[in-house]
Order: C-alpha cells, then sequence, then structure tokens
C-alpha cells in the first residue's frame, strides 16, 4: 500500500497477513452455529471461503446461497423464529455504507465492524431495536475491503485524535458495536487478521475491542505491536443471569490478565451498570475481583469505561419477545426519558441515582484499581 500523509502503511496486503496467522483455537464451550449460510458474493472472497471451509471442517452444516438475500424459512412464533436466528451464521459482504466509517463516541474515534449480531442471549442486548430482521449473525468476508479504507480515516476522529485528554491513544478505531468479535473468532479468525493488520501499520493509530469471552488464545501470540487494546465486558456474578451464552466473569477478567502479559493494552468495560437491590454490594465484589485478577501486572495500560443500563422503547419491545421470563427492570415508569442525537427516546436511571451511581463507581475504582483511567461515564 502507499503511504499517506508521511505515514508508513503496512507493507502487506492482509491476504499474506492472514495467511500467516494461526487459526484459532477450538474451545469446548465456543459457539457453535446449527448452519452456516455463505452468499454468492461472499464466496469471491478467499475470507469467506475460509469461513466456511473452517465450519464445515467443525462439522457445521453450510449452505452455499445462489444469490445475496439471506432468509430463514418463516416459523410458527416469534420464539422458534428467535431460536433459529440465533443458531445461523451468515457469510456475506459488508455493503458499501460499512466503508463510509461512523464516528463511535463515546468509545472511539470511528466504528470499524467485521460483523453484524452475537450468538449471545443478552437479555438487555444493545443490539435489539437497532439491527433489523431475526437476529442472524452477519460476518463480512470482503476483510480486505474493510482495511483499505481505514488510513483515509486518521487523524480525522474528535474522540481520541482531536481530544485534549485522549489524544495520546492515537486515532482509535471501535470494532465491537454492533457484535462480540472474540465470540465468533474461532469461525472466523477476522480480529485476528485485523490486530495483525495494525501491529504492521505503523501509525498513530489504535485498534479496540470488548468482549463477554474468554478464549483469547488466538491473540496472544499475535505481532500486535502495541496498537491493540482489549477491553473485558464484566458485571457482577448475581447478574449472570442476564448474560446467558457467555462466559463466566472471573473468566474474562483471567483472559485480561492474559493479554496484559501478553503486552496488549487492556481495560474494563463495566455494562450494563444495573442499579438492582444489593447493586452496591455486587459492584464493590466485582471491582475488587477485578484487582485481584490484575494484581502485580508490571506496566499495566489499564482503562475503564462505565455505562448504566438504559432502553428504547423498542429495544423493550424486542428484549420483552426474544427474554420473556426474565426480571430485568424495563420499566419507564422507574427511569428518565432522555432524548437521543437521532431525536429518538431513551429510559435512563433518574439523575439523582445516576448521580449516586457515579460517585461510588468513581470513588471503588480509585481506591482498588487506581491505574484505571476512567474514559468516560454515560
Amino acid at each position: 500500500m502507499p503511504e499517506r500523509g508521511g505515514r508508513k502503511l503496512p507493507g502487506r496486503s492482509l491476504a499474506d497477513v492472514m495467511q500467516a496467522a494461526p487459526l484459532p483455537s477450538a474451545t469446548r464451550r465456543a459457539w457453535r452455529p446449527r448452519r452456516v449460510l455463505i452468499t454468492r458474493a461472499a464466496r469471491d472472497h478467499a475470507h469467506g471461503r475460509a469461513i466456511a471451509s473452517r465450519a464445515a471442517a467443525l462439522g457445521v452444516e453450510v449452505t452455499e446461497l445462489a444469490g445475496n438475500q439471506v432468509r430463514l424459512p418463516p416459523q410458527p412464533d416469534e420464539r422458534r423464529a428467535y431460536a433459529e436466528a440465533k443458531a445461523t451464521l451468515a457469510v456475506v459482504t459488508a455493503p458499501p455504507s460499512k466503508l463510509k466509517l461512523q464516528p463511535i463516541a463515546p468509545s472511539a474515534d470511528w466504528r470499524v465492524d467485521l460483523a453484524e449480531g452475537c450468538p449471545a442471549h443478552c437479555a438487555y442486548c444493545y443490539l435489539a431495536g437497532s439491527l433489523s430482521g431475526p437476529p442472524i449473525t452477519r460476518v463480512y468476508a470482503n476483510l480486505e475491503e474493510i482495511t483499505a479504507v481505514l488510513p483515509d480515516f486518521l487523524g480525522a476522529g474528535r474522540i481520541t485524535s482531536r481530544s485534549r485528554h485522549r489524544s495520546h491513544e492515537g486515532t482509535t478505531y471501535e470494532a465491537s458495536c454492533y457484535t462480540d468479535p472474540l465470540a465468533l473468532e474461532p469461525l472466523t479468525g477476522s480480529m485476528s487478521a485485523l490486530i495483525r493488520f495494525f501491529g504492521t501499520w505503523e501509525a498513530d493509530a489504535q485498534l479496540r475491542f470488548t468482549s463477554k469471552f474468554a478464549d483469547v488464545s488466538a491473540l496472544l501470540d499475535l505481532p500486535h505491536g502495541g496498537r491493540t487494546r482489549m477491553r473485558a465486558s464484566v458485571n457482577p456474578s448475581a447478574y449472570h443471569r442476564f448474560e446467558g451464552g457467555t462466559d463466566r466473569v472471573a473468566e474474562r477478567l483471567a483472559a485480561l490478565r492474559s493479554m496484559a502479559e501478553a503486552g496488549y493494552k487492556v481495560g474494563l468495560t463495566i455494562a450494563p451498570i444495573i442499579a438492582a437491590e444489593g447493586w452496591r454490594e455486587a459492584y464493590g465484589e466485582l471491582i475488587a475481583l477485578a484487582a485481584r485478577a490484575l494484581h502485580g501486572l508490571p506496566g499495566l495500560d489499564l482503562t475503564a469505561e462505565l455505562i448504566t443500563h438504559r432502553f428504547t422503547p423498542g429495544s423493550r419491545d424486542v428484549l420483552v419477545s426474544w427474554y420473556p421470563g426474565s426480571d430485568l427492570e424495563m420499566d419507564p415508569e422507574q427511569r428518565s426519558e432522555k432524548r437521543t442525537r437521532f431525536a429518538g427516546t431513551k429510559f435512563v436511571y433518574p439523575p439523582e441515582l445516576m448521580a449516586e451511581l457515579k460517585t461510588f463507581f468513581h470513588a471503588e475504582l480509585a481506591a482498588n484499581l487506581p491505574e484505571a483511567r476512567i474514559l468516560y461515564w454515560t
């Protein structure tokens, strides 16, 4: 690739990077879809064919679609339709809109999507209501096209690259806005490829991703160049019932330690903060657990991102239909109504409770994890 603006870009193509990358491990608890659908356009890309081959080698049924539309047979009820969609992985190509990166405040300058959808079953799922159609997980085959546009956005963001407090992070690219890339890694290898890309990109840039999963074995020995920050998305063990299909929080924290030992920048995404009865004790124990898991790491580069639980009318309706037995509080009468930047409505905790939560988390982190830089509270 040519040089732009005096910054040296990776000297190898993504195909070279991927060829050199080891396959992710297939752990006992790794997600296995019931079926993989691959579109005609996705089969034109080596990365798409590799995903399908990897799935077939693991015994997953792979169907080559004649066209580029992904549809499942109609089901008699919403619950069955949800289950069938959640058990499906579709290998598709990212549309042109995905190549025009969008800001992703307050996390990063830009959102880079490797996939849309997630195999987990979280009762508060952030994707509910924001993605149209059944919750099929779609992974992108045209990874070379996605990485090719990243240099065009260097230095142009407003969250870190032009921030007085976070400019040292450089231009940041968030890879986990619409998916959990680590959950898909044993089948896709996309995260490994992107980490290698950033590792050989001699630019003031940083890749970021967060996960509720713990299999980082494929990432530990990658030449990441210190340009990737992994964050573990964590909540108290008492709330694990709201995070179906994910790894336990202790396992996520152990994975985070392994990544830090491998030289990665790391972080905690405490999200969503749920102000249920006993929240002080629950989150106090969580932060203490994180402090024990990360204790004694030399040169630890640790951040914290604090995100309170919120929902929109649309996401609430979807989640209630997906998880009718959940006891997660989503009562608009107990919340404050807030307008979004897109003129929508979301329900957040009342101002008094928000202030109490913020004070608590800042104090607990300062006392137990003084190394942690709090990036934002929302």
